[in-house]
């Protein structure tokens, strides 16, 4: 039987004339009409054995397919922004300590893996508690965002920001060696500082301590943490005292 309304299937022998070009649509015909034609032609299916319920189960078939389809673009957008979400920090603009660790373990299998150097800095803004106690935790939160937008516009590309958590923050260098690395806090740290924070017309000045430390073979991220965070301990008690 041959089906011979507007939105007929074209015979399989049309892939068979390569000289003669397939419209891309036709009049009154869907999307759901065209994938079956379409797929009527790939799979060699005669058009004499498209009866008219057949032809319809196909419509039917396709569409489900093509809804399928969508769903699953719309589940992959939401997956994406959820891992999004699940990876930036809820205050700064900066990925949170989840995402830096995840990096920061990738950064150093690599160093590792090819003998590269690579460093973490480790800053932690100073007299938070005092700004806090003074002007509010809005303040405070304020502070922080200064910080961590500061960060992120003094760095390479190659370079990773993350906010640790509190007022604690890192910084992963590829390719850097620890004195490299250090010099590199200490223009981060004067960077901060060198802008105050306008807070309701008031200029509160935004200070932050570092230390530095170079990946070695076999650490992991958590040692790296800890003596990242030693190290800055011991730069700030050297800026206290002097």
């Amino acid at each position: 039987m041959k089906v011979s309304d507007s939105t007929s299937i074209r015979s399989s022998s049309a892939v068979q004339r390569p000289s003669a070009a397939r419209p891309t649509s036709r009049p009154g015909e869907t999307p759901a009409v065209r994938s079956v034609a379409d797929t009527t032609e790939i799979m060699g299916i005669p058009e004499s054995e498209f009866t008219p319920k057949v032809r319809e189960a196909m419509m039917k078939l396709m569409a489900e397919v093509d809804t399928l389809r969508r769903e699953l673009q719309v589940s992959h957008k939401r997956i994406e922004n959820l891992e999004k979400l699940a990876d930036t920090d809820s205050l700064t603009p900066v990925p949170n300590r989840r995402a830096f660790v995840r990096e920061l373990t990738r950064m150093m299998s690599f160093a590792e893996r090819y003998s590269t150097p690579a460093s973490v800095i480790f800053f932690d803004v100073n007299g938070l508690k005092q700004i806090n106690d003074t002007h509010g935790h809005a303040a405070g939160d304020a502070a922080i965002v200064h910080v961590a937008a500061t960060l992120s516009a003094n760095i390479r590309d190659s370079d990773f920001v993350g906010r640790l958590g509190g007022d604690e923050f890192g910084v992963i260098l590829p390719y850097t060696d620890e004195p490299t690395a250090a010099a590199k806090g200490a223009t981060l740290a004067q960077a901060v500082s060198a802008k105050t924070l306008d807070w309701k017309g008031q200029q509160l000045p935004v200070t932050v301590s570092f230390g530095a430390q170079a990946v070695t073979p076999g650490m992991d991220a958590a040692s790296a943490l800890d003596a990242d965070d030693r190290a800055m301990y011991v730069q700030k008690r050297r800026s206290q005292a002097g």
